[in-house]
């Protein structure tokens, strides 16, 4: 007789709610990870606790939680983190009470993306129900509490932690908030690199009635602006064009005579396939170097810092894709747009591992003040994971 589970029953709604309530801004835990970890156990996963640290950052609690030890491995991975609140006043709902109104579940966190997390959760509990522990394969729940910080002691060093003791996942599907305008309407099967440069343009301070005897390193500046502003590339077959935006200039000069010798600025580039990291800084410095010299003078360029928080990736159309947007299909009669479109997900991270994609709720209010998801979102959205399991172990 096959090992079977008593009936279990997980609320996607009352899980949302009751991890909503746990206020687990990045990189505090505050709860949200006892309680996943609470409600696996009792499903029957063995649940680790996998935290790290490293100098120079905060401390990050994790969870691993899988059932079954041979045979396919699925994963669902997460992140239990959430950004911070903003103006508290401009709620109108509080953020971290978890309100039902409307027909809405309201705070943060309930898009993006705890809302997903209690979908993977409810999907396990329904799927091991009806076939029992001893299914011919692995099903695992990745959770993680960097995602929305700097993502250092989070996914990363989780999947470098299982392959070093030679555990391996098949296949993962991360619950990011994908849908756009109406859910199962999206699913990310890529993702840009993103990578930010800081600048320093050094000139010669002087008085402004002189002119000729400084070299105003804000007019350098703005010349390699206007140079970087120039498309980059027209896109490839999958990705929208590379695109870079300044997102900040400082002086420090308080004075209205006085040109500085100093200027620092930030750029950040969000990068498609046609390029590596190294290959598109390689060639931004070419445009910047063009862009200095035709200005004259002798100022220089220092390049202070560069950060690559992730490289692109895509997954192309295949068994992974095929069998998600069918679950969505035929749950919600929805056809899924295939997208690479947004930002950074920590699935840039797992595709180095198996093939994955990101499938989630509506992600119109993620970040934003009075945060929410439909109440029907978050339980087809558990129907939707529910089928991805029967059709992989069918």
């Amino acid at each position: 007789m096959p090992d079977t589970l008593a009936p279990a029953v997980v609320d996607v709604v009352e899980l949302t709610r009751s991890l909503v309530r746990c206020e687990s801004v990045t990189p505090v835990e505050a709860g949200a990870l006892t309680l996943l970890e609470r409600t696996l156990g009792g499903l029957g996963f063995r649940c680790e606790r996998m935290d790290f640290s490293q100098a120079g950052t905060d401390d990050v609690a994790n969870l691993y939680a899988r059932i079954g030890s041979g045979g396919k491995h699925f994963c669902f991975a997460g992140h239990s983190d959430v950004v911070p609140v903003g103006d508290l006043s401009s709620w109108t709902i509080g953020p971290f009470s978890a309100e039902l109104s409307a027909g809405y579940l309201f705070g943060r966190g309930a898009a993006d993306m705890k809302g997903a997390i209690a979908a993977f959760t409810a999907a396990a509990a329904r799927f091991l129900a009806r076939r029992g522990r001893d299914l011919d394969g692995s099903i695992s729940l990745l959770i993680t509490g960097d995602e929305e910080g700097p993502a250092v002691n989070g996914t990363v060093k989780m999947l470098k932690a299982l392959a070093e003791r030679g555990e391996t996942i098949d296949a993962c599907v991360v619950g990011e908030p994908t849908s756009s305008r109406r859910f199962g309407d999206m699913m990310k099967i890529g993702r840009r690199g993103s990578m930010t440069v800081d600048i320093v343009v050094r000139g010669v301070q002087g008085h402004v009635g002189y002119p000729e005897r400084l070299d105003n390193p804000i007019h350098r500046l703005a010349a390699i602006i206007q140079a970087l502003r120039e498309p980059i590339d027209n896109g490839s077959t999958h990705f929208q064009p590379t695109s870079l935006q300044f997102t900040t200039v400082d002086v420090g000069n308080k004075a209205t005579n006085i040109a500085p010798g100093t200027v620092r600025a930030r750029f950040n580039t969000r990068f498609n396939d046609l390029w590596t990291s190294q290959k598109l800084l390689a060639d931004l410095k070419q445009r910047i170097e063009r862009a200095s010299v035709a200005v004259g003078g002798n100022g220089t360029i220092e390049y202070e810092k560069v950060e690559v928080s992730g490289e692109s990736f895509y997954t192309p159309p295949g068994p992974l894709v095929a069998l998600v947007a069918g679950a969505v299909r035929e749950v919600t009669g929805v056809e899924c747009e295939l997208s690479t479109t947004g930002g950074t997900s920590d699935a840039r991270f797992i595709s180095r591992y198996c093939p994955v994609l990101e499938f989630g709720l509506v992600g119109e209010t993620m970040h934003k003040v009075d945060e929410k998801s439909a109440v029907a979102d978050l339980k087809a959205l558990a129907r939707v994971y529910e089928t991805v399991l029967d059709r992989y172990f069918a």
